[in-house]
Order: structure tokens, then C-alpha cells, then sequence
């Protein structure tokens, strides 16, 4: 693949985000323009491995064909390369941005040199797709007359009700918010992922036949009984939602929300709803902490740069991660080694100094006579055989303004599950079998984060794959006079 020689020729070369102190300045996407020659130069890298990893369990969750659309970059042909994309990626605008990319920790090149500079080319490919004008909505040929409904309308439940439209399913997704896109509108900052970006391909799933609607909480303002009654299956694809929190002294003070709560507000009021939090959490002219690290607590670290806090500290249970990597972490697994993300460098290029301090452990939180948060308490921790011992005399309270809780999601609200009397497992996830997912319902499935738990969004988009298939599979052996004329369902 690529050019024979081409990983010993050239050195890995990352397509670069614009510079700190500009791009902190605004909310638009942090990337900047690609060079086609450097791509060019950068798909040649591909080797031809004979098993390429990158695409295998280990690598990429959907299964990209990645060296055949390295190649085609390589040769110029980008068409081709966007057709090969889109056969195993509904939404490669969207991993392209946001992806932590598992597909170069499992590159093969990767075992003595740097990886091939995978997720730049796919963002490239699709992007190049939209100019072009190669990106286009495509109806089904035919429809089955089944109806489907998808509840959830983030990765998970827009790749479910893409693949089941393309069946020749009617769907419709039901969206408890004002907006479709989930937690690719709401939990994703803008500056990471355009929400343009977002509406350009609802835009292209509405006029390729699939049905949106917004506000409809189901369980709340519609009963799920009624979608059971209207429609031939249901996909649930509702995400992990319910925010691990942190109880110790003190978390009833005000100043304290999860992360979230205060990434979403910021979405909405940047899309010109004011309305959208009373009061608005704001990090203006406040000493921020974050507690919890991950993508979230980086988009956090950047937003709150953004709002103009006076400073940002993150803090994060576990220890600083090797440069490299460890014994115990070889090659094809993705590698757990230090990463400094955007949020980390713009905190360093505002503030001096990366904004991560490693194993401390909060153990109170402290208020002034009004209730109003001061500062946190914390300890420095010993991390050995996997469990953390607390370290005597590392004490230390810093004093903070507003405090964002970043520590992950237990797993979906329970609303649903007690409504449609479903199992769940250990960690109150809907309980499906992987690659199966049907439920403990018959016609009920789940899919993405509420049957897996908290996941990238690459994944999401194979479990909605998959759960279309299996969903098309479960139509197709139903009574033939069961079926309903395909139309829009008003609920």
C-alpha cells in the first residue's frame, strides 16, 4: 500500500491545530486547513503489513478499510477513497475530529516508529467530500413498510436509523432535547467538532427519509407504551447519562456542577439560546478546578480558558502516565502514555504551566458563611498493584470559585428501563449481548453507550450499525401480516 518505501522515507507529520493564543480567542473548530501534498506524503507512509491491525479488533471499532483509502489519497484518487470510507463509516466527519484514534495505536508501523497519521487523512477525505459535493442523500430503493423507532439521536442512534433507512425502514428518532446531534451537539464543544458539521448531516438523514423529533422525552412527556404500539421495533440508544458524583463534605455548596451541566449551557448559548441555564455557569474571572480528566475534562480545561478564568487547575485520581510505552502495555493495544490534548496546551500557553496535577484525591470541599464554594481539600495518593494508599503530610486546600465534576457516567437513567421492564446488568446498563442486541423485550434493542457503558463515539456508530442489522434481521422473520404502510408517525 502507499508507496513501497514510503514509511522509511518520510517521518510522521500531524496536520497542525491553529495556535493557542489565537484559536482561544473564538469557539470556531481548532484545526487548520490540510496540505494536500503533505497528505499525499503521509499515505504513502502506509505499509503493506500483510495484516493490518489498524482494522482489526485492537485497531478500529467500525472495521475502516484504512490502507485501501491510504493508498487512494496517495494515488490522487480521492473519490474513491471517500467511497471506501463511507462502506464501514456513516459518520467519518465526525471520528475524523473527534476520535482518540485506537487505529494508529494499532498501526504497525507504529511498533518501532511513529504511526501513519490516520485520523488527519480521514477527516481530509470526508471533509474534501463535502467541497466537492460528493456527499449527497441517497433514498432507499424500496420501502418495506415496517416502521422503526430510534430513541436517542447521538452516534449511536443516528448510524442505527441511517443503516435501517437505507433498508428501506421508515424511521423516525425521538430526541429529548431542542436540537438533534446528542452528545455530538451538547457534549462536544464546538471548537472540537463545528455544530454545522453536526446539522449537515441531519440535514442529509432528513432528505434521505429519516424522520427527527425534538423534544420528545420518553417516559417523561411520551409514554413508551405508545412508541410499543406504533412502531414494529424500538432501538434504544439514550447514552450513559447519569454523571458519577462526589460525595464528600461540603458538595452541597454553590459553585459545584457537573461537567455537563456546564458544557451544555455553553452550546446552547453559543447557538443563541440565553435561555438555555438560569443562572448561566460561567468560569468568567473565576479560579476554576476540574476534577476528573479524560476528553471531558479537557473540553472543560478549554471552555472555561474561553469564558477568561482567572486560572484552571485539573485533577486526576490516577498517576502520570509514561512517555512511552509500558511492559505491560505492548503493541497492538492502545498505548496509556502521557497526552497533552488541545485544552492542556492552551492552558500551558495562558497560564505557563500544564493544568494537570496527577494522584490527588479530593477529600472535602470548603464554603464561606453564605454557602458559596471557597475552596477543595485534597491528599496526595500512592497508586500500588491497583490500589491507592493516601500519603500523610501531602494535605493541601486550593482555593476555588467553581468546581466541575468530570469523573464519567454510571450509566443510563433508569426511566426507561422500569417503563418497558427491562433487564439490566451489574451497571445498570440495558442488557444485550454484544453484536445481538436485543434485549430482555423482544423488539426492544440497545445500543451505544446504554448497553456498553461509557465508550468513544467509534464505537457507538458500530453498535448503531449493528443493531440496525439485527433489528432488519428481526423484521424480516415477523408475520408478513403484521406489516404497516410505511408513513411518518405523529406522536
Amino acid at each position: 500500500m502507499g508507496k513501497p518505501t514510503g514509511f522509511i522515507e518520510f517521518t510522521r507529520k500531524t496536520i497542525p491545530y491553529r495556535p493557542p493564543l489565537e484559536r482561544i480567542q473564538d469557539a470556531k473548530e481548532i484545526y487548520t486547513r490540510p496540505d494536500e501534498p503533505a497528505l499525499v506524503t503521509q499515505g504513502a507512509r502506509c505499509m503493506d503489513c500483510g495484516i493490518p491491525f489498524c482494522h482489526s479488533e485492537t485497531g478500529c471499532p467500525v472495521d475502516n478499510l484504512i490502507p485501501e483509502w491510504n493508498d487512494l489519497v496517495f494515488r490522487g484518487e480521492w473519490k474513491t477513497a471517500l467511497d471506501r470510507l463511507h462502506k464501514t463509516n456513516n459518520f467519518p466527519e465526525f471520528t475524523g475530529r473527534v476520535c482518540p484514534a485506537p487505529c494508529e495505536g494499532s498501526c504497525t508501523l507504529g511498533i518501532n516508529e511513529q504511526p501513519v497519521t490516520i485520523k488527519n487523512i480521514e477527516q481530509s477525505i470526508i471533509d474534501r467530500g463535502f467541497e466537492e459535493g460528493w456527499v449527497t442523500a441517497v433514498m432507499p430503493r424500496f420501502r418495506t413498510g415496517f416502521r422503526v423507532a430510534v430513541v436517542g439521536s447521538g452516534p449511536a442512534g443516528l448510524a442505527a436509523a441511517d443503516e435501517l433507512n437505507k433498508l428501506g425502514h421508515t424511521v423516525t428518532v425521538f430526541e429529548r432535547n431542542d436540537r438533534i446531534g446528542g452528545l455530538l451537539t451538547y457534549g462536544i464543544p464546538n471548537m472540537k467538532l463545528d455544530k454545522g458539521v453536526v446539522e449537515r448531516r441531519v440535514r442529509l438523514l432528513e432528505a434521505s427519509g429519516v424522520h427527527f423529533v425534538t423534544n420528545a422525552n420518553i417516559g417523561v412527556n411520551i409514554e413508551p407504551q405508545t412508541l410499543l404500539e406504533a412502531f414494529d421495533a424500538l432501538v434504544l440508544a439514550v447514552g450513559a447519562t447519569r454523571p458519577r458524583d462526589l460525595s464528600v463534605p461540603g458538595r452541597e455548596l454553590e459553585g459545584i456542577h457537573f461537567a455537563m451541566d456546564f458544557l451544555e449551557a455553553n452550546t446552547k448559548r453559543l447557538l443563541g439560546d440565553d435561555s438555555a441555564q438560569s443562572p448561566f455557569i460561567t468560569a468568567t474571572n473565576k479560579r476554576v478546578i476540574i476534577i476528573g480528566g479524560g476528553d471531558t475534562g479537557t473540553d472543560c480545561i478549554a471552555t472555561a480558558i474561553r469564558h477568561g478564568a482567572t486560572s484552571v487547575v485539573n485533577f486526576e485520581i490516577m498517576p502520570k502516565p509514561p512517555l512511552t510505552r509500558a511492559e505491560h502495555n505492548p503493541w497492538p493495544e492502545w498505548p496509556r502514555i502521557f497526552r497533552v490534548d488541545y485544552g492542556h496546551a492552551e492552558a500551558e500557553a495562558v497560564f505557563g504551566a500544564d493544568p494537570r496535577t496527577f494522584a490527588l484525591v479530593t477529600k472535602s470541599f470548603v464554603g464561606d458563611e453564605k454557602g458559596q464554594l471557597s475552596g477543595v481539600q485534597t491528599i496526595e495518593v500512592a497508586w500500588e498493584d491497583g490500589k491507592l494508599t493516601e500519603l500523610s503530610g501531602t494535605e493541601k486546600t486550593w482555593e476555588a470559585d467553581l468546581v466541575l465534576l468530570s469523573m464519567g457516567f454510571l450509566g443510563p437513567e433508569a426511566v426507561l428501563a422500569e417503563a418497558l421492564q427491562l433487564e439490566t446488568d451489574a451497571r445498570s446498563n440495558f442488557k444485550a449481548a454484544f453484536k445481538h442486541h436485543e434485549t430482555s423485550v423482544p423488539g426492544i434493542f440497545a445500543a451505544g453507550d446504554c448497553r456498553r457503558g461509557q465508550s468513544l463515539v467509534v464505537w457507538a456508530i458500530r453498535e448503531g450499525r449493528e443493531t440496525a442489522q439485527c433489528v432488519h434481521q428481526y423484521l424480516n422473520n415477523k408475520t408478513a401480516s403484521l406489516v404497516k404502510p410505511a408513513e411518518t408517525v405523529t406522536i
